[in-house]
């Protein structure tokens, strides 16, 4: 009998656990389901019935929102895998959706332009004739261009 699989990805989580007291400054963390940067932490010292209590406030690396929450330092948060993977910008179609040039040689057509200043930024640049790489930040299924680089 012939057995047949999906093919699945690796397998690896989108976050791994940490305990709240080990998180640092400029680290990441997932605060209310969102992938944020650590701009802030405060701990406040052990209450007479419980834990020491730590406060976060993160900004979201999609959004740029800002986003805080409290938890006990001893209770673990997840923190997001996050990557970044550098693409030469080939196109900008009339749907604002890039062409992305990979190491490889393959092409990535599913990422549209940032909507705040840096994707003006990237369009008045192609426009220009310029040649660009655009850093792609990857967190938790979502990706987005966050930066990006004249090519030499």
């Amino acid at each position: 009998m012939d057995d047949h699989f999906e093919c699945g990805s690796s397998g690896a989580s989108s976050t791994y656990p940490q305990q709240c007291s080990a998180l640092r400054k400029n680290g990441h963390v997932v605060l209310k389901g969102r992938p944020c940067k650590i701009v802030e932490m405060s701990t406040s010292k052990t209450g007479k019935h419980g834990h020491a209590k730590v406060h976060l406030v993160g900004i979201d690396i999609f959004t740029s929102k800002k986003i805080e929450d409290i938890c006990p330092s001893t209770h673990n948060m997840d923190v997001p895998n996050v990557s970044r993977k550098d693409y030469q910008l080939v196109d900008i179609d009339t749907d604002k959706f890039v062409t992305l040039l990979d190491d490889d040689g393959s092409n990535r057509e599913d990422l549209r332009l940032p909507l705040d200043p840096l994707g003006k930024e990237i369009q008045d640049s192609f426009n220009n004739g310029s040649t660009l790489m655009c850093t792609v930040c990857s967190a938790m299924g979502e990706e987005m261009i966050v930066g990006i680089k004249p090519c030499n």
